[in-house]
């Protein structure tokens, strides 16, 4: 207990504080909770009328500042308090961006519980509420648009908040951010809030010289401690012993020593006794099933839970899993509110469609307290979920890595399954920054004593490894900004072409390349000196192992050539067999996961691009199948009745069909070959050729051949990587600058922009146009491409300049034919055009067409049912999952909203964008556009 003395002292420090931050002290006694000191520091550097920049972990607390900004502009302008007969102070304005609108919604609701719905407005792409309100909440794309167009709302602007304002990072909307930043008033005050950086200095001096004065308060302080385990097997190890040990990443001997002799005893080939997965490379690790992950969890006290699974197929097979395994986790009076949520929830939603989304099976994991949560989900099923974790009603999630962004929805306990992720083009392992914001969601502050992070380890995880994932605070912020058509158009219509080129160069993306080009040019001297050493070594006394070399290298590309061109062929053949598929037909499948016998329950052959044929296997699989199933040409080997209205959804139906498969008698991998037939290189006349004058070559007789031919594949490898690093140290120094020069030439060439720099009817047009290929939506309007388009034909034109398959196909989808088939090639025509006249000026190339969404679109518009929808969609791997349809159709009625409202439209034009986009908003999509 504290003496007299102390009291006292404290009481007058309080009242220090009082005097010279009055607004805070006002503040901090509504909070309810004593301010952590990095949040008091901020809201004194705000007060004192300093911007700041607040890095803190997920779940510390930063937006107790944003919130602060809020309350000094509705306390009124700055200084003493107005004598007793002096009218009110003016009220001012603050800004609270988030990067979505789902936190967008999240935030207003919070402020309008403290300070009122007439005080607070919200502004997203989907609602507009109050929007001339003192505090308007909205995504930073909105307040971008405000600021090119000049917006009357922006009078009386004192602070803006950006929430999670690391999203600068994100290449694909990260530009906004620094757009934002730049343009804003110089009397606005900027509050950024970022998870922790490790480069937050070099930001805040970005900051300083584009806003002035920035204070940076970062904490790597976690209010709810964080304990890291492992998950070997049955047993859980603490990575650390103590927090000493994890400053110095010392890994727990314990857990080490058992690791090591797990993998000792698998290498032995002790590890057999685990039954499947053993064969001729040894035994396999099996390490925990997910379900008794789970089960562990909860009898461990750490539910609720998030899994991570880097795979939404995956996320859905877990909870397949779990109730496989009969999981239940709940009690009958969380069962009965469950259902009640809902119920309440899904009530716009058609009967029909609920059962095409697996309503049923998903209402069912609910009630036991399992979910899963991922990208292709429904939108409200992703909210429904979110809102019965938070409740706790909900007690294991089953996530892919975008739960780990946006919306505050911690746990207790956080689960990784694997330290590597699809990137959408490689698997790649985790970063530390990435590990960081995964495990963060670990620890509920006000509920949890202590949060936990769990890896679950495998043989190729080292714990090692994982120490430094968990100790390293490597999370470095990289601009991601670059001029578009659309911003260069804006900055030259609002500041002139001269001042616009100058308020690029002061970006973020200009500062950070003018620091790193130094260090580059010290790799590139690094890497030319390390080059003539491994010449040296490749050097060979017979004669120019250079010369050789290359003959190796011409010889290997050669090679490659001719196995991509087999590999297309034999996908041809396979394309040509699945078309001529019956119902009935019993095949074999040869490869893949569903590799055996199947019989054909619909062929499939409507002209969606690539066939894929509904079939049911003999292991009672029911799914689609697709040319990249097959290694070879699909041969019929049998034909069976299937009945008239067969419902492949009854598990009655698929085992009595499968049942009538094994009865043909048919081995289901007969005839395997085991791999693909290979074109034999010899018969290829320049491989000969080349082969012939490798033998000639007097290095082929050398005895040190392949010791010299290793030097000099390293030094090639490094002669690439450093040829890369020279150009990006060509182009780094005014690099925003010179981009944006030849933007504006482009421009000029296509009719944007005047001669004397000014704006023309045309670039203003553009200017409105918020979209990746913004250029060549305005040549499509200029051109007429989409008039005399119906409503459905007009949304299906055009999602082909939005959508972007998730992964890439080589085949070109099919398309509607008639208007929409004549549409998609005039905008390829026009993309063509654009293309050529990009890589003519050295910019980034628009991204092509991808006509993946034209089929279900056109389908949806026409009032088809989604299960039909669903199924045209042009996907590797099936169906398109419902939420990927339901994100898309909302950025195509996002266009058409664009399209409506555009001075360079047509009358009719206009018009029909409006009815696609009531025709477009039903079902599914009217409750999201609602929501």
């Amino acid at each position: 207990m504290s003496s007299p003395a102390e009291r006292y002292a404290a009481a007058r420090r309080r009242a220090t504080q009082a005097a010279q931050f009055p607004a805070l002290d006002e503040f901090a006694l509504d909070l309810g909770f004593d301010l952590d000191d990095f949040q008091r520091e901020a809201c004194e550097a705000l007060e004192r009328g300093s911007g700041v920049l607040v890095c803190a972990p997920t779940g510390a607390g930063k937006t107790v500042v944003g919130e602060f900004a809020v309350h000094l502009a509705l306390r009124g302008v700055p200084g003493a308090a107005p004598a007793a007969d002096a009218p009110p102070p003016a009220r001012r304005k603050c800004f609270y961006t988030t990067p979505i609108k789902a936190l967008s919604n999240q935030k207003y609701h919070d402020l309008v519980d403290r300070y009122g719905a007439d005080q607070v407005g919200l502004l997203t792409g989907d609602n507009a509420i109050n929007g001339d309100a003192p505090v308007v909440v909205m995504t930073t794309e909105v307040l971008r648009n405000m600021l090119y167009a000049g917006s009357a709302t922006l009078a009386g602007l004192a602070y803006v908040v950006m929430d999670e304002v690391h999203y600068l990072a994100d290449r694909f909307r990260g530009g906004v951010w620094e757009e934002v930043i730049i343009h804003l008033p110089a009397s606005v005050t900027l509050v950024s809030l970022s998870a922790t950086v490790s480069n937050a200095e070099e930001f805040a001096d970005w900051l300083v010289t584009v806003r002035g004065e920035t204070a940076v308060v970062v904490s790597e302080h976690r209010p709810v401690p964080l304990w890291q385990h492992m998950l070997v097997g049955k047993r859980m190890f603490d990575l650390f012993h103590d927090a000493d040990a994890a400053r110095k990443h010392d890994v727990h001997p314990e857990l080490l020593r058992y690791t090591r002799d797990t993998v000792r005893r698998l290498e032995l080939g002790e590890g057999r006794s685990a039954g499947p997965g053993v064969g001729r490379r040894g035994p396999r690790w099996r390490g925990p099933m997910r379900p008794e992950i789970v089960e562990r969890l909860d009898r461990e006290g750490l539910l609720p839970a998030i899994l991570f699974i880097f795979s939404r197929a995956g996320c859905a097979a877990a909870v397949q899993q779990c109730l496989a395994a009969g999981l239940r986790l709940t009690s009958a009076e969380e069962r009965a509110e469950i259902r009640r949520v809902v119920e309440s929830r899904v009530t716009a939603i058609p009967g029909e469609d609920l059962t095409v989304l697996g309503y049923w099976e998903w209402l069912d994991g609910l009630e036991r307290g399992l979910a899963s949560h991922h990208a292709g989900m429904l939108p409200v099923f992703k909210e429904i979920v979110e809102e019965l974790f938070v409740r706790g009603l909900v007690k294991a999630v089953f996530a892919t890595e975008t739960l780990a962004l946006g919306i505050n929805m911690p746990a207790r306990c956080v689960v990784l399954e694997r330290l590597v992720k699809f990137n959408g083009e490689a698997h790649v392992d985790l970063t530390p920054g990435e590990y960081t914001q995964l495990t963060g969601r670990a620890g509920r502050r006000g509920i949890d004593v202590e949060g936990h992070a769990v890896v679950v380890w495998s043989p190729e995880t080292d714990p090692r490894h994982v120490a430094g994932l968990a100790s390293t605070r490597t999370y470095p912020l990289r601009s991601s900004f670059r001029p578009s058509y659309n911003m260069a158009v804006n900055l030259v219509g609002t500041v002139g072409a001269q001042p616009a080129r100058e308020l690029l160069e002061s970006s973020f993306a200009q500062f950070q390349a003018d620091r790193s080009v130094v260090g580059l040019a010290r790799q590139v001297q690094r890497n030319t000196e390390t080059i003539e050493a491994y010449a040296a070594e490749a050097a060979c006394h017979q004669g120019d192992f250079g010369e050789y070399f290359a003959l190796r290298v011409a010889i290997a590309d050669r090679e490659r050539a001719i196995a991509r061109q087999g590999q297309q062929q034999r996908k041809a053949a396979a394309v040509e067999s699945l078309e001529r598929l019956r119902v009935g037909d019993v095949i074999r499948v040869p490869a893949g996961r569903r590799a055996g016998l199947a019989v054909v329950l619909d062929p499939a052959t409507g002209g969606f691009g690539e066939p894929r044929p509904l079939v049911l296997t003999q292991d009672r699989w029911a799914g689609r199948v697709s040319p990249g199933d097959f290694t070879t040409p699909a041969e019929v080997l049998a034909r069976i009745r299937v009945p008239k209205h067969f419902n492949h959804r009854s598990p009655g139906a698929r085992r009595d069909l499968a049942a009538e498969i094994s009865g043909t008698g048919l081995d289901r991998h007969a005839g395997r070959r085991g791999g693909r037939s290979r074109q034999v290189a010899g018969e290829d006349h320049a491989i000969s050729q080349l082969r012939t004058e490798l033998r000639r070559h007097p290095c082929h007789a050398c005895p040190d051949r392949e010791e010299h031919a290793r030097w000099a594949e390293r030094s090639r490898r490094l002669e690439r990587d450093t040829e890369e690093l020279r150009q990006r140290v060509a182009g780094r120094t005014g690099s925003l600058a010179r981009t944006f020069d030849r933007i504006v030439a482009l421009l000029t060439a296509r009719g944007y922009l005047a001669a004397d720099g000014a704006v023309t009817d045309a670039g203003r047009m553009l200017g409105r146009i918020w979209t990746e290929a913004d250029l060549l939506v305005a040549e499509c309007l200029r051109r007429g491409v989409w008039d005399g388009l119906s409503p459905a034909e007009l949304a299906s034109a055009v999602s082909v300049v939005v959508f972007e398959a998730r992964r890439d196909v080589d085949e070109r989808a099919s398309l509607p034919r008639g208007p929409v088939a004549e549409a998609v090639d005039e905008t390829l025509k026009l993309w063509a055009e654009i293309e050529a006249d990009e890589a003519a000026r050295e910019l980034a190339v628009t991204r092509e067409p991808d006509l993946g969404f034209a089929w279900p679109i056109y389908r949806w518009a026409r009032g088809e049912v989604l299960a039909k929808v669903l199924a045209s969609g042009h996907q590797l791997d099936g169906e398109m999952p419902a939420g990927d349809f339901v994100r898309w159709a909302r950025q195509v009625v996002d266009l058409l909203g664009q399209l409506a409202d555009s001075g360079g439209a047509s009358v009719e034009l206009r018009g029909t964008a409006r009815q696609a986009i009531a025709l477009v908003n039903r079902g599914v999509l009217a409750y999201h556009a609602t929501a």
